[in-house]
């Protein structure tokens, strides 16, 4: 078989007969359409559809999310907007993801369809409920019609229209058909919050089942007929490439059918993925690093050092910064704070199937956090017009950035494997975790130096930054703002200070890690303010309160968070508190960790009390979710984790062995509070990453004397 391959892909269902479909453009104009969706085939013509909303006959209603689920929610958090909306059961409510079109489903703070920044639930919390407005609006409308009755006279409660002088009531399945030929409304009145139903309540993911039972499918479980397994070898160093391959041992396994040099590496083709493995295991391949980078980290790290005292790009300044640090009287502390390279370690590495059908068009099945650029790559790699590619996003095992890339090199990887194998057959192509860690594409090393001075009456006067560190967006002579977000803003009230960056460049690809430049810049600013602090005699609560008396969300957050601890009681002997609080991606985090010294000399981190601001809760559940793996994700990277070249530039790292993430009997007890607002929500999926390792790192200096200058602090503190 070729392209007629079928594809075993059964959370893909939808119901046959009627229905309608309700979505927006960019502009914002609605439209609706009959759609069948009978069947998998019929599924794929939603991608030429303006479509969020989908009624079938049997009332189930159907959301189209236009960003991908990894286990950060969406899928409920959407759905809840839709579902509010129209005042639907939730028991009606089914997610599936949308196709890849960036007209229809851009994400509207970047003018692509993408998933990142924690924008989810900020570009979409207005035009999602419009999207369930609107179909309850033309349902009403044609049951007023069928009815003969005013629409203005029609209920909507738990997903049943009623007319209450007639006693007439139905379900919407039975208006769908007629509700999909009206004009849809050019505007729609939403709900004031006082009226909301849905928005604001606990509720569990839908995912939650199908992905604890087993049933969930990823795409590592997708099973096409006659399909190709394939992985590739790629080089030990960054920036080598094939010089020599001998391919005759690997074509010598049962199972493996072809050997092709791709420009990543060297891709191996088999019938199964054992053969695979070990048709790459028995690959003889010679490689060309003249291109390579061959320093290690500690190389790297000094050449960043040496840039500190040269002429950067100032990112911001204010005051008098001179004037602050000759005053005689002022004291001043200085830092360097060095952070490593870390790769993201999602549970699923990356893999893609691709198919060519009859008709010359592919269809990619992925866990494309991307679809845009994924798509643009496929077509050309494959050099097919971009309307002949179908992008059918599935669940994914995480991501925290490892599936948000520029110029999408994984998939144009997998489009070069697939090109390369003739596209006479389908083709799988998978990263074991081995290849995902070492990767590259890593969150990039940084060295900070600090420099604050303190007046005679303990005012913090003057506070002077330099960062040195990769661009992620390649900028070389203009500030990358991922270099300096979080502390370019400060927002302690400091009259003088300044921060300049320096970005470099080497051989190992950069790209963002979960809560981007906030991963270094909430712990120099955090660890560095608690310092001056301490050494002005100011407690780290009522001295933070009075540098934020600007910033009153923060201050919020910050007061919450000492209330939360505070109402626990002092801690246990041989434990000590540390405080954080943080902005990033619009929302407002502050923590407090309680830590301890274990009897091996690293730190045990206990409790961990939160408190975030991130505008309307739409699920309380999945933002108090989000900011307990936030701080397990967090904490396990500033306690062990980091890629580290060695001599030559050779990657030291390969699984969790050495690259290691917390363990179950690591993770603290979190605490955590959402404060009340009626302000648009903001973003979950990031900000409770960053000040967990701050909040740590001061407890520990408390506790023991010893300040934490380099991560991971475990290495760091007992090397």
């Amino acid at each position: 078989m070729t392209s007629s391959s079928s594809v075993n892909t059964s959370r893909r269902r939808f119901l046959g007969g009627s229905c309608l479909v309700v979505g927006f453009t960019l502009t914002p104009k609605g439209l609706a359409q009959a759609y069948d969706a009978s069947n998998n085939a019929s599924k794929s013509a939603a991608k030429t559809l303006n479509a969020f909303v989908i009624v079938a006959p049997d009332d189930t209603v159907t959301v189209l999310s236009k960003h991908i689920e990894f286990g950060q929610g969406p899928y409920t958090g959407l759905a809840t907007l839709v579902a509010e909306e129209m005042d639907a059961d939730w028991a009606q409510i089914r997610v599936d993801s949308a196709p890849a079109d960036n007209e229809l489903y851009a994400n509207t703070m970047f003018g692509a369809q993408l998933t990142g920044g924690s924008t989810t639930m900020a570009n979409s919390y207005t035009q999602m409920r419009e999207a369930g407005a609107t179909a309850r609006t033309m349902l009403l409308a044609a049951a007023a019609i069928e009815w003969s009755v005013p629409a203005s006279e029609l209920t909507v409660e738990k997903g049943r229209i009623r007319h209450a002088k007639s006693g007439k009531e139905s379900g919407f399945g039975a208006f769908a058909a007629d509700a999909a030929k009206l004009t849809p409304p050019e505007k729609v009145t939403l709900k004031n919050s006082s009226d909301f139903v849905l928005i604001g309540e606990n509720r569990p993911k839908v995912d939650t089942k199908v992905k604890t039972n087993g049933e969930a499918k990823f795409t590592l479980d997708l099973q096409l007929d006659n399909m190709l397994i394939a992985t590739v070898l790629h080089p030990s160093h960054y920036g080598a490439t094939v010089s020599s391959l001998d391919a005759k041992a690997a074509l010598a396994i049962p199972g493996v059918v072809d050997v092709k040099a791709v420009p990543s590496g060297v891709a191996v083709y088999a019938e199964n993925t054992y053969a695979a493995l070990k048709g790459r295991q028995a690959l003889n391949v010679k490689w060309n690093e003249s291109a390579a980078e061959t320093r290690s980290s500690e190389q790297i790290i000094d050449s960043y050092r040496a840039m500190i005292g040269k002429k950067g790009i100032t990112a911001t300044e204010r005051g008098d910064i001179s004037k602050a640090f000759s005053n005689d009287t002022s004291t001043t502390h200085e830092a360097e704070f060095v952070f490593p390279f870390l790769a993201h370690a999602p549970m699923e590495p990356l893999d893609a199937v691709l198919m060519r059908q009859r008709d010359g068009s592919i269809d990619c099945y992925a866990g494309s956090q991307f679809p845009t650029g994924d798509k643009q790559a496929i077509s050309e790699v494959c050099q097919i017009d971009a309307g002949k590619v179908r992008i059918h996003t599935q669940l994914a095992g995480g991501s925290f950035g490892r599936r948000a890339q520029f110029n999408s090199p994984f998939m144009r990887e997998a489009s070069e494997v697939f090109k390369a194998s003739g596209m006479s057959r389908p083709v799988k192509l998978f990263w074991t975790r081995e290849d995902d860690i070492r990767g590259g594409f890593y969150r990039p090393i940084y060295v900070h130096q600090l420099k604050g001075a303190i007046n005679a009456d303990g005012t913090i006067d003057g506070w002077d930054q330099v960062v040195v560190g990769q661009s992620i967006r390649g900028k070389t002579d203009e500030v990358d703002e991922t270099s300096v977000e979080g502390a370019s803003d400060l927002p302690y009230v400091i009259e003088n200070m300044r921060m300049v960056s320096h970005n470099t460049t080497n051989g190992v690809p950069p790209l963002w890690w979960r809560s981007v430049g906030h991963t270094h810049t909430a712990f120099t600013v955090e660890v560095f303010l608690d310092e001056l602090l301490e050494k002005s005699g100011k407690d780290p609560i009522e001295g933070r309160l009075a540098l934020l008396k600007n910033n009153p969300r923060e201050s919020a957050v910050l007061r919450r968070v000492a209330q939360m601890a505070s109402s626990a009681g002092k801690p246990a002997k041989g434990r000590v508190h540390g405080v954080a609080v943080h902005k990033s991606f619009s929302s407002y985090v502050a923590q407090i960790a309680e830590v301890s010294v274990q009897a091996d000399g690293t730190p045990k981190v206990h409790k961990v009390w939160v408190a975030v601001d991130c505008g309307v809760a739409v699920n309380p559940n999945i933002i108090k979710a989000q900011m307990e793996g936030g701080v397990g994700y967090g904490l396990g990277a500033i306690l062990y984790d980091e890629i580290t070249l060695g001599e030559g530039g050779y990657i030291k790292q390969s699984n969790f062995h050495d690259y290691r993430s917390l363990r179950i009997g690591e993770m603290p007890e979190v605490i955590v509070e959402i404060i009340e607002s009626n302000e648009s929500p903001t973003g979950v999926g990031e900000p409770g990453v960053p000040p967990i390792g701050p909040a740590v790192a001061n407890a520990w200096r408390r506790l023991t004397g010893k300040p934490v200058r380099r991560l991971p602090l475990v290495r760091s503190q007992l090397s």
